[in-house]
Formats: C-alpha cells, sequence, structure tokens
C-alpha cells in the first residue's frame, strides 16, 4: 500500500504526485496523457472523487482531490487510475517494464491561500519545464476547466473548489484563478518547489499542529527533523527525517512539537 495510505487523516484536500518509472517520458504522446484523464473520469464516477486540480506532464503527474467522505475512496481512486494505466499503456505498446516509479506520495493541504498556492503550481508545470509560455497551453491541466466557465463537463468540481477558496462563484473563482496564474508568470518566480510534493501537511500552524497531532501514535518513534526557522509570514509544513548515511540519531528528534518545517514568504508565489 503506498505510504500515503499510512499517513491519511480523513475529511482532508491531498496532492497527490506520481512519477514514471526511471523519469521515463512515458506521457509525451497526448494519447497517453487522454488515457490517464479517462481513468480518472472513472474513478470520479466509480468514487465520488471531487477533483480540485490535475496536471498530466510527459513524465510525471499531479492531481488534487478532497476526501468525499467514503471509506477508502481515495486510495482507491489511485489505485484504479495508476494501475489501470499502467496496464492499458504496457498492453498498447508491448512494454513489459514497470510504468511507475516507487510509490506515490500525498500532502495534506489546508484550504484557502494554500490551496490556491498548490493550486497554481500545479497547473504551472509544464511553463517551469519550458514547453508552454502559459497553463492555457497545455491542455492536460486544470487551468482551462477553472478558467473558462463555459467549458462542460470538467474534471474539476469548480463549484466545491470556489467555496474551498472563499469565492462566491465559480467566475470569481475563474477570476482569481487566473490573476494568480497572470502574477506568478510576472514575478518569473517559477523554480521547482517540494514543500508542495514531499511533506506530510502544508498549511498554516494550527492546520499543521493539527495534523501532526492526528498522526502522533502512527508516527510514534519517527524521526522528524525540523528544517531552519526562516521569518514571519510563514507557512508551515510537517516532513518525514531525511537521516543521511552516518548521522547520528541525537541529532534527530522525535515527533513533538518541533516537527514544523518553517518557509518565509516574502511574495506570494514564492513556490
Amino acid at each position: 500500500m503506498p505510504r500515503a495510505h499510512r499517513h491519511f487523516v480523513p475529511g482532508h484536500i491531498w496532492h497527490f504526485t506520481h512519477r514514471c518509472h526511471n523519469r521515463d517520458f512515458l506521457f509525451e504522446e497526448p494519447a497517453a496523457r487522454i488515457e490517464w484523464l479517462s481513468w480518472l473520469r472513472k474513478a470520479q464516477k466509480r468514487f465520488r472523487l471531487p477533483v480540485l486540480g490535475y496536471c498530466v506532464t510527459c513524465n510525471h503527474i499531479h492531481l488534487l482531490a478532497q476526501d468525499p467522505g467514503i471509506r477508502n475512496a481515495l486510495w482507491r481512486s489511485m489505485q484504479l487510475i495508476q494501475g489501470q494505466t499502467a496496464q492499458s499503456h504496457n498492453r498498447r505498446t508491448k512494454r513489459k517494464n514497470a510504468f511507475w516509479g516507487d510509490r506515490y506520495h500525498a500532502t495534506a493541504v489546508e484550504s484557502g491561500v494554500h490551496l490556491r498556492r498548490c493550486l497554481a503550481y500545479i497547473d504551472l508545470n509544464m511553463v517551469r519545464a519550458g514547453l508552454v509560455s502559459h497553463p492555457e497551453d497545455w491542455p492536460e491541466c486544470s487551468y482551462n476547466e477553472i478558467c473558462d466557465t463555459r467549458l462542460r463537463s470538467p474534471f474539476v468540481d469548480r463549484h466545491r473548489l470556489a467555496g474551498l477558496l472563499g469565492c462566491s462563484s465559480v467566475e470569481e473563482l475563474a477570476e482569481l484563478h487566473r490573476a494568480t496564474i497572470k502574477e506568478a508568470l510576472q514575478e518569473e518566480v517559477l523554480l521547482r518547489d517540494d514543500r508542495w510534493t514531499e511533506p506530510l501537511a502544508v498549511g498554516g500552524r494550527n492546520f499543521v499542529e493539527t495534523f501532526a497531532a492526528a498522526l502522533a501514535d502512527k508516527l510514534k518513534g519517527r524521526q522528524i527533523r525540523e528544517e531552519p526557522h526562516a521569518g514571519i509570514n510563514a507557512g508551515f509544513a510537517l516532513r518525514e527525517a531525511r537521516c543521511g548515511y552516518g548521522e547520528r540519531a541525537e541529532k534527530m528528534f522525535s515527533l513533538q512539537g518541533k516537527n514544523l518545517v518553517q518557509w518565509e514568504e516574502p511574495r506570494l508565489y514564492f513556490t
């Protein structure tokens, strides 16, 4: 079972990431990306999966979804999408090697400003990769679905997403997301940022502390490292320990109040 399942706390928004085996470009062809989306649609129908954002790149995927409150719905959705995508691709191409690399990862994301930043980070993937100059030019991401309210049968639950971002309508949501992406492109701060892909949880102090408390029993004995404090106006991330070779155990400490990683955000899109 993927690592994410062991850290599951019900009722949250989750950012899933999963890379292809050896970072191979197995989604390079549009047909392969469309196939992944077709299985996403099946998962939506079968498990009532609320999708908030997504991006299928050439060698990995991002999926932003909310727990629908149905037992194991998130993990069964991922099992269906990832498993069937791999099987379909290998049958079609007569490929025998593994399709996915290792396990997928899931990060719990707080609603509001953190969700907005995470969504922008997801939609800007192919801009960072240098393949397009604007996310509207990459069909297999959620930007157009969010910003063009005329599109029918979107993957994204726009009404749910609007509520989670404090918008009163899908039109307001579209304006907000367009402005978020525009500012990010103007700032030209498009570097990869692991705060959205590696921690167990991302959000404000109270959100992360509550999340950590809910996992205290499951993480008992697990070592957590605190990263350097970096100023005010910060978000927080709960991270797993990275114990390098030869690192002394006394330099690490267990899951307690110090398991918070703080970062500085001098600009809205320094992500």
